[in-house]
């Protein structure tokens, strides 16, 4: 169990492989995650690589102004499908792709992205329909 964020930081910031694997596969309560996120910028990628952050940090993260954060977010498996939807309504075609390519994206996700204006995340999004049949 994570308990600060600077214990967080201090695992993901860490020379040690096996403190690096805390900070991607520990839990920590709710307050802790809220209190990376808004003190320490850098590190909100981290927290949405972890394995265990809860869907409410995901949602607040899915707004992060940096793609890459966005782009964990869309990859999580356990995202709702409302979540998917809002990511599959993103700005950048690198995160709808991301949301297509998710093997838990649902079905309705997936027709909504069969229509995008972006090519290549209309094709993935088509073929993974295709490939339900």
């Amino acid at each position: 169990m994570i308990n600060s964020a600077e214990e967080f930081v201090k695992l993901r910031t860490s020379e040690n492989p096996n403190e690096h694997l805390r900070a991607a596969w520990d839990e920590a309560p709710t307050d802790v995650w809220l209190e990376i996120i808004v003190t320490y910028l850098d590190m909100k990628f981290w927290v949405a690589q972890n394995k265990t952050v809860p869907l409410e940090i995901l949602e607040i993260l899915s707004d992060d102004s940096e793609w890459r954060v966005r782009h964990m977010v869309a990859s999580k498996n356990k995202l709702s499908e409302k979540l998917q939807l809002k990511l599959a309504s993103d700005k950048d075609p690198i995160i709808r792709s991301a949301v297509a390519r998710n093997k838990k994206a649902t079905l309705n996700v997936l027709q909504f992205l069969s229509a995008d204006k972006d090519e290549e995340v209309k094709a993935l999004a088509q073929k993974r329909i295709a490939e339900r049949k």
